[in-house]
Protein backbone atom coordinates (compact mmCIF):
# COMPACT_ATOMS: atom_id res chain seq x y z
CA UNK A 1 0.00 0.00 0.00
CA UNK A 2 2.90 1.92 0.89
CA UNK A 3 4.38 1.81 -2.56
CA UNK A 4 1.47 2.20 -4.27
CA UNK A 5 0.78 5.38 -2.17
CA UNK A 6 4.49 6.31 -3.12
CA UNK A 7 3.79 6.06 -6.93
CA UNK A 8 0.76 8.18 -6.82
CA UNK A 9 2.82 11.20 -5.39
CA UNK A 10 5.12 10.59 -9.05
CA UNK A 11 1.80 10.39 -11.02
CA UNK A 12 1.68 13.15 -14.07
CA UNK A 13 -0.04 16.04 -12.56
CA UNK A 14 -1.67 18.21 -15.00
CA UNK A 15 -3.72 15.05 -15.62
CA UNK A 16 -5.24 14.69 -12.06
CA UNK A 17 -5.61 18.39 -11.83
CA UNK A 18 -7.92 17.68 -15.57
CA UNK A 19 -9.49 15.13 -14.05
CA UNK A 20 -10.48 16.88 -11.29
CA UNK A 21 -11.52 19.72 -13.33
CA UNK A 22 -13.51 17.74 -15.86
CA UNK A 23 -15.29 15.96 -13.36
CA UNK A 24 -16.65 19.63 -11.57
CA UNK A 25 -17.50 20.93 -15.04
CA UNK A 26 -19.68 17.54 -15.89
CA UNK A 27 -21.95 17.80 -13.00
CA UNK A 28 -22.74 21.13 -13.33
CA UNK A 29 -22.84 20.95 -17.36
CA UNK A 30 -25.37 17.76 -16.53
CA UNK A 31 -27.35 20.19 -14.12
CA UNK A 32 -27.48 22.79 -16.57
CA UNK A 33 -28.54 20.22 -19.39
CA UNK A 34 -30.96 18.58 -16.70
CA UNK A 35 -32.68 21.89 -16.74
CA UNK A 36 -32.29 23.93 -20.14
CA UNK A 37 -32.33 20.49 -22.21
CA UNK A 38 -29.96 22.30 -24.12
CA UNK A 39 -28.28 19.56 -27.09
CA UNK A 40 -25.00 21.70 -27.22
CA UNK A 41 -24.73 21.88 -23.20
CA UNK A 42 -25.53 17.92 -23.07
CA UNK A 43 -22.47 17.46 -25.86
CA UNK A 44 -20.30 19.54 -23.50
CA UNK A 45 -21.19 17.97 -20.23
CA UNK A 46 -20.26 14.33 -22.26
CA UNK A 47 -17.06 15.70 -23.59
CA UNK A 48 -16.04 16.97 -19.63
CA UNK A 49 -16.82 13.22 -18.02
CA UNK A 50 -15.75 11.29 -20.79
CA UNK A 51 -12.35 13.43 -20.41
CA UNK A 52 -12.53 13.53 -16.44
CA UNK A 53 -12.51 9.75 -16.86
CA UNK A 54 -9.86 8.99 -18.78
CA UNK A 55 -7.63 11.97 -17.45
CA UNK A 56 -7.76 9.93 -14.00
CA UNK A 57 -6.80 6.70 -15.71
CA UNK A 58 -3.82 7.90 -17.35
CA UNK A 59 -2.82 9.51 -13.76
CA UNK A 60 -3.04 6.47 -12.12
CA UNK A 61 -1.05 4.96 -15.43
CA UNK A 62 1.47 7.51 -15.50
CA UNK A 63 2.20 6.63 -11.69
CA UNK A 64 2.24 2.66 -11.79
CA UNK A 65 4.77 3.42 -14.88
CA UNK A 66 7.06 4.57 -13.02
CA UNK A 67 7.70 1.14 -10.82
CA UNK A 68 11.11 -0.28 -10.54
CA UNK A 69 11.95 -3.53 -12.73
CA UNK A 70 10.77 -7.04 -11.09
CA UNK A 71 12.27 -10.36 -12.02
CA UNK A 72 8.98 -10.93 -13.74
CA UNK A 73 9.19 -7.98 -15.53
CA UNK A 74 12.74 -7.48 -15.74
CA UNK A 75 11.95 -4.30 -18.87
CA UNK A 76 9.86 -2.40 -16.01
CA UNK A 77 6.49 -0.67 -16.40
CA UNK A 78 7.49 2.22 -18.63
CA UNK A 79 4.95 1.24 -21.56
CA UNK A 80 2.16 0.94 -19.25
CA UNK A 81 1.24 4.44 -19.57
CA UNK A 82 0.73 3.72 -23.54
CA UNK A 83 -1.98 1.18 -22.89
CA UNK A 84 -3.54 3.38 -20.15
CA UNK A 85 -3.83 5.72 -22.93
CA UNK A 86 -5.14 3.14 -25.34
CA UNK A 87 -8.12 2.51 -22.98
CA UNK A 88 -8.67 6.30 -22.50
CA UNK A 89 -9.50 7.16 -25.74
CA UNK A 90 -12.09 3.79 -25.88
CA UNK A 91 -14.00 5.90 -23.17
CA UNK A 92 -13.84 9.30 -25.25
CA UNK A 93 -14.51 7.39 -28.30
CA UNK A 94 -17.67 6.24 -27.09
CA UNK A 95 -19.16 9.49 -25.67
CA UNK A 96 -17.81 10.95 -28.92
CA UNK A 97 -20.02 8.44 -31.19
CA UNK A 98 -23.20 9.80 -28.16
CA UNK A 99 -22.59 13.03 -28.92
CA UNK A 100 -22.17 12.69 -32.48
CA UNK A 101 -25.54 10.63 -32.53
CA UNK A 102 -27.85 13.29 -30.09
CA UNK A 103 -26.31 16.25 -32.18
CA UNK A 104 -27.71 14.93 -35.69
CA UNK A 105 -31.17 14.11 -34.08
CA UNK A 106 -31.34 17.64 -32.83
CA UNK A 107 -30.33 18.84 -36.11
CA UNK A 108 -33.20 16.75 -37.78
CA UNK A 109 -35.60 17.94 -35.17
CA UNK A 110 -34.45 20.72 -33.78
CA UNK A 111 -36.04 22.20 -30.52
CA UNK A 112 -38.51 25.64 -31.15
CA UNK A 113 -36.90 27.55 -28.27
CA UNK A 114 -33.50 27.51 -26.37
CA UNK A 115 -34.51 27.43 -22.26
CA UNK A 116 -32.56 28.37 -19.84
CA UNK A 117 -30.11 30.40 -22.04
CA UNK A 118 -28.37 32.47 -19.12
CA UNK A 119 -27.88 29.21 -17.00
CA UNK A 120 -26.22 27.63 -20.21
CA UNK A 121 -24.00 30.50 -20.87
CA UNK A 122 -22.86 31.20 -17.23
CA UNK A 123 -22.34 27.28 -16.56
CA UNK A 124 -20.21 27.57 -20.02
CA UNK A 125 -18.23 30.45 -19.46
CA UNK A 126 -17.24 29.12 -15.84
CA UNK A 127 -15.86 26.20 -17.40
CA UNK A 128 -13.96 27.60 -20.61
CA UNK A 129 -12.15 29.70 -18.10
CA UNK A 130 -11.05 26.84 -16.38
CA UNK A 131 -10.38 24.50 -19.25
CA UNK A 132 -8.04 27.04 -20.51
CA UNK A 133 -6.03 27.09 -17.19
CA UNK A 134 -5.69 23.56 -16.80
CA UNK A 135 -4.53 23.97 -20.63
CA UNK A 136 -2.13 26.64 -19.89
CA UNK A 137 -0.97 24.24 -17.33
CA UNK A 138 -0.12 21.41 -19.42
CA UNK A 139 1.22 23.95 -22.23
CA UNK A 140 3.98 24.61 -19.27
CA UNK A 141 4.82 20.89 -18.22
CA UNK A 142 5.08 20.67 -21.83
CA UNK A 143 8.23 23.18 -21.79
CA UNK A 144 9.48 21.59 -18.63
CA UNK A 145 10.19 18.64 -19.58
CA UNK A 146 11.83 19.05 -23.24
CA UNK A 147 13.82 21.70 -20.77
CA UNK A 148 12.27 24.49 -23.30
CA UNK A 149 11.98 28.14 -20.81
CA UNK A 150 8.62 28.53 -18.95
CA UNK A 151 6.63 31.07 -21.69
CA UNK A 152 4.45 32.62 -19.58
CA UNK A 153 0.77 33.78 -21.01
CA UNK A 154 2.35 32.53 -24.29
CA UNK A 155 3.22 28.88 -23.01
CA UNK A 156 0.21 27.67 -24.89
CA UNK A 157 1.10 28.97 -28.23
CA UNK A 158 5.17 28.18 -27.84
CA UNK A 159 4.08 24.25 -26.21
CA UNK A 160 2.98 23.61 -29.72
CA UNK A 161 6.32 23.32 -31.22
CA UNK A 162 7.31 20.66 -28.95
CA UNK A 163 4.30 18.70 -28.16
CA UNK A 164 5.58 15.79 -30.10
CA UNK A 165 8.29 15.30 -27.44
CA UNK A 166 6.50 15.45 -24.79
CA UNK A 167 5.06 12.48 -22.50
CA UNK A 168 2.20 10.88 -23.29
CA UNK A 169 0.21 11.57 -20.38
CA UNK A 170 0.71 15.17 -20.58
CA UNK A 171 0.19 15.31 -24.63
CA UNK A 172 -2.88 13.60 -24.19
CA UNK A 173 -3.98 16.05 -21.22
CA UNK A 174 -2.73 19.32 -23.74
CA UNK A 175 -4.81 18.06 -26.66
CA UNK A 176 -8.19 17.27 -24.65
CA UNK A 177 -7.89 20.57 -23.48
CA UNK A 178 -7.55 22.66 -25.93
CA UNK A 179 -10.42 20.56 -27.93
CA UNK A 180 -12.54 21.20 -24.44
CA UNK A 181 -11.52 24.99 -24.81
CA UNK A 182 -12.47 25.20 -28.06
CA UNK A 183 -15.60 23.21 -27.33
CA UNK A 184 -16.77 25.75 -24.74
CA UNK A 185 -16.65 28.86 -27.05
CA UNK A 186 -18.44 26.96 -29.70
CA UNK A 187 -21.15 26.07 -27.67
CA UNK A 188 -21.13 29.47 -25.98
CA UNK A 189 -21.46 30.94 -29.52
CA UNK A 190 -24.17 28.60 -30.83
CA UNK A 191 -26.75 28.96 -27.65
CA UNK A 192 -25.79 32.70 -28.43
CA UNK A 193 -26.68 32.96 -32.27
CA UNK A 194 -29.69 30.44 -31.79
CA UNK A 195 -31.61 32.82 -28.86
CA UNK A 196 -31.13 36.05 -31.73
CA UNK A 197 -31.75 34.22 -34.93
CA UNK A 198 -33.72 31.28 -34.07
CA UNK A 199 -31.62 28.73 -36.24
CA UNK A 200 -31.62 26.07 -33.41
CA UNK A 201 -30.38 23.10 -35.95
CA UNK A 202 -27.08 25.51 -35.43
CA UNK A 203 -26.69 23.96 -31.63
CA UNK A 204 -27.13 20.47 -33.17
CA UNK A 205 -24.53 21.24 -35.66
CA UNK A 206 -21.82 22.05 -33.00
CA UNK A 207 -22.47 19.16 -30.77
CA UNK A 208 -21.42 17.39 -33.81
CA UNK A 209 -18.86 19.34 -34.20
CA UNK A 210 -17.67 18.76 -30.60
CA UNK A 211 -17.74 15.22 -31.17
CA UNK A 212 -15.96 15.11 -34.30
CA UNK A 213 -13.09 17.11 -32.20
CA UNK A 214 -13.34 14.46 -30.03
CA UNK A 215 -13.23 12.00 -32.41
CA UNK A 216 -9.61 13.38 -33.71
CA UNK A 217 -7.67 13.55 -30.30
CA UNK A 218 -8.73 10.11 -30.17
CA UNK A 219 -7.17 9.55 -33.31
CA UNK A 220 -4.01 10.87 -32.74
CA UNK A 221 -4.17 9.68 -28.98
CA UNK A 222 -4.66 6.10 -30.52
CA UNK A 223 -1.84 6.28 -32.61
CA UNK A 224 0.93 7.98 -30.73
CA UNK A 225 0.17 5.14 -28.02
CA UNK A 226 0.02 2.17 -30.16
CA UNK A 227 3.63 2.91 -31.53
CA UNK A 228 4.92 3.13 -27.74
CA UNK A 229 3.14 -0.39 -26.86
CA UNK A 230 5.09 -1.51 -29.73
CA UNK A 231 8.23 0.28 -29.24
CA UNK A 232 8.88 3.39 -31.01
CA UNK A 233 12.69 4.42 -31.44
CA UNK A 234 13.30 8.18 -30.52
CA UNK A 235 15.23 9.52 -33.45
CA UNK A 236 16.40 12.96 -32.38
CA UNK A 237 18.09 10.89 -29.38
CA UNK A 238 19.23 8.35 -30.92
CA UNK A 239 21.50 10.83 -33.16
CA UNK A 240 22.58 12.60 -29.94
CA UNK A 241 23.68 9.64 -28.53
CA UNK A 242 25.24 8.21 -31.33
CA UNK A 243 27.34 11.44 -31.31
CA UNK A 244 28.04 11.34 -27.97
CA UNK A 245 29.21 7.48 -28.13
CA UNK A 246 31.57 8.37 -31.78
CA UNK A 247 33.25 11.72 -29.37
CA UNK A 248 34.86 8.98 -27.62
CA UNK A 249 38.53 8.51 -28.67
CA UNK A 250 38.09 4.35 -28.01
CA UNK A 251 35.14 4.28 -29.93
CA UNK A 252 36.00 3.29 -33.85
CA UNK A 253 32.74 2.14 -34.87
CA UNK A 254 29.01 1.86 -33.86
CA UNK A 255 27.26 -1.58 -35.16
CA UNK A 256 24.48 -1.11 -33.50
CA UNK A 257 22.12 1.28 -31.92
CA UNK A 258 18.66 1.37 -30.63
CA UNK A 259 17.12 4.14 -28.60
CA UNK A 260 13.38 3.11 -27.85
CA UNK A 261 10.63 5.00 -25.68
CA UNK A 262 9.21 2.70 -22.97
CA UNK A 263 6.49 4.82 -22.06
CA UNK A 264 7.81 8.37 -20.41
CA UNK A 265 11.45 6.80 -20.91
CA UNK A 266 14.22 5.58 -22.86
CA UNK A 267 16.17 1.93 -23.17
CA UNK A 268 19.32 2.32 -25.10
CA UNK A 269 21.40 -0.42 -26.37
CA UNK A 270 24.72 -0.18 -27.66
CA UNK A 271 26.85 -2.38 -29.42
CA UNK A 272 30.39 -0.53 -30.10
CA UNK A 273 33.28 -1.85 -32.03
CA UNK A 274 37.12 -0.98 -30.00
CA UNK A 275 40.93 -1.49 -30.76
CA UNK A 276 41.29 -5.20 -30.20
CA UNK A 277 44.57 -4.27 -28.20
CA UNK A 278 42.55 -2.59 -25.42
CA UNK A 279 42.39 -4.52 -22.38
CA UNK A 280 38.86 -5.90 -20.83
CA UNK A 281 39.43 -3.77 -17.37
CA UNK A 282 40.13 -0.72 -19.66
CA UNK A 283 37.01 -1.51 -21.82
CA UNK A 284 35.36 -2.11 -18.71
CA UNK A 285 36.28 1.80 -17.82
CA UNK A 286 34.87 2.39 -21.31
CA UNK A 287 31.85 1.21 -20.86
CA UNK A 288 31.23 2.80 -17.34
CA UNK A 289 31.65 6.41 -18.91
CA UNK A 290 29.66 5.56 -21.31
CA UNK A 291 26.78 3.89 -19.34
CA UNK A 292 27.14 7.24 -17.20
CA UNK A 293 27.26 9.80 -19.36
CA UNK A 294 24.09 8.10 -21.72
CA UNK A 295 22.43 7.68 -18.15
CA UNK A 296 22.68 11.32 -17.65
CA UNK A 297 20.89 12.21 -21.07
CA UNK A 298 17.21 13.38 -20.32
CA UNK A 299 14.75 10.51 -20.22
CA UNK A 300 17.33 7.66 -20.29
CA UNK A 301 16.55 5.17 -17.46
CA UNK A 302 18.61 2.15 -18.87
CA UNK A 303 22.12 1.13 -20.69
CA UNK A 304 23.08 -2.14 -22.21
CA UNK A 305 26.55 -1.63 -23.95
CA UNK A 306 28.40 -4.23 -26.06
CA UNK A 307 32.12 -3.94 -27.17
CA UNK A 308 33.68 -6.02 -30.43
CA UNK A 309 36.93 -5.88 -31.94
CA UNK A 310 37.26 -3.11 -34.69
CA UNK A 311 37.17 -4.69 -37.93
CA UNK A 312 38.85 -1.34 -39.68
CA UNK A 313 35.49 -0.59 -41.59
CA UNK A 314 32.63 2.32 -40.59
CA UNK A 315 29.18 1.24 -40.71
CA UNK A 316 27.61 3.79 -38.85
CA UNK A 317 25.82 6.37 -41.17
CA UNK A 318 22.84 7.45 -39.26
CA UNK A 319 24.10 10.12 -37.40
CA UNK A 320 22.14 13.29 -39.40
CA UNK A 321 22.23 15.86 -36.37
CA UNK A 322 24.45 17.52 -33.78
CA UNK A 323 23.58 16.83 -30.79
CA UNK A 324 21.48 19.38 -29.04
CA UNK A 325 22.47 20.78 -25.63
Amino acid sequence: MREILTLLKSGNKPSLLAAIVNAFLGIIKGIAFFFTGNVAMFAEMMHSLGDAANQFFVFIGSALAKKSPTAQFPNGFGRLINLVCLGAVLIVGILSYETVKEGWHHFLSPATESNGMFIALGVLAIGGVMELIVLHKAAKEVLHEVGAEDGGFASIPKSVKYLKRAKPATKLVWMEDLVATSGNVLAFSAILIAYFTGFYRLEGLVSMIIGFMMFYVVGRVFLDNARGVIGETDQEMLNHIAHLVMAEPNVKDIVRLEVIKEGEFLHVELEAEADPKLSLAYLDDVRDYLTHLILSQKGVTEVVILFDEDDGQVSWQHIDEKPTS
